[in-house]
């Protein structure tokens, strides 16, 4: 099923990139194995995927170590401070940075390491107030500078959770909004490439308004059944 789900998956991916004149080369496929197991995520491997995103640190560190660096990880959860040096040990990037004290406790963690450490800053399109991440200008600005300077991380886009809704103008203002944000950092002096925005019921917008990452769960693996705990799927 997850290689038949991949194959469609892609085609979409294609068809619509075709259709709105994109390179599917701009554009990575994260597939979204949070409550999944290990098994799960190697067959999606061997169909080609390389990129996984999972939004609890503790569950990314136990595939890490079963894993390890043949796939690249993607963080994509809220990220709290005493997790940091979990998240940082194991992923390529973070996208759900959203304030300086995370940033700062990314560059230290990474620092120790001697790693340079990919980030997203996470900004809230919606307005919603169960939704985590920046949503005024003038602060997204700051903490792109900050993270700029800091020596152990690499600013490179930026990441927003569409609104659950099945409003098509919603969602594109949500998407379009963050676009135009990062235009905005670009003319002020701050290149970043990448927007990660985009999930499975709504990925198709998304790359109509510019996405470079989609994070990409239900489609792929299917429906999570969370009646029973991720730790028992490893």
């Amino acid at each position: 099923m997850i290689a038949e789900n991949i194959y469609e998956v892609k085609e979409k991916i294609k068809r619509k990139c075709a259709e709105v004149n994109r390179d599917i080369s701009e554009i990575k496929l994260i597939a979204v194995s949070k409550n999944f197991g290990i098994e799960e995520i190697e067959e999606a491997f061997n169909e080609g995927v390389i990129d996984f995103g999972e939004n609890r640190a503790q569950e990314l560190d136990i595939k890490f170590s079963r894993l390890g660096n043949k796939i690249t990880w993607h963080f994509i959860g809220n990220l709290q401070r005493n997790k940091v040096r979990f998240v940082v040990n194991s992923s390529d990037y973070i996208h759900s940075v959203d304030s300086l004290l995370i940033a700062t406790e990314i560059n230290k963690r990474a620092g120790l390491i001697n790693k340079i450490q990919k980030v997203l800053l996470q900004v809230n399109t919606t307005n919603e107030e169960t939704k985590s991440g920046l949503t005024d200008y003038n602060e997204i600005k700051d903490l792109a500078n900050y993270c700029m300077d800091f020596p152990n991380i690499e600013l490179i886009g930026l990441m927003t959770i569409g609104p659950l809704t099945d409003d098509i103008n919603l969602i594109r203002k949500s998407f379009s909004q963050l676009r135009k944000i990062k235009n905005r950092l670009n003319a002020d002096n701050i290149n970043i490439n990448e927007l990660s925005m985009g999930m499975t019921s709504d990925y198709e917008i998304a790359i109509e308004e510019g996405s470079t990452m989609l994070r990409i769960g239900s489609a792929i693996f299917g429906q999570r059944d969370y009646s029973t705990s991720w730790k028992e799927k490893l």
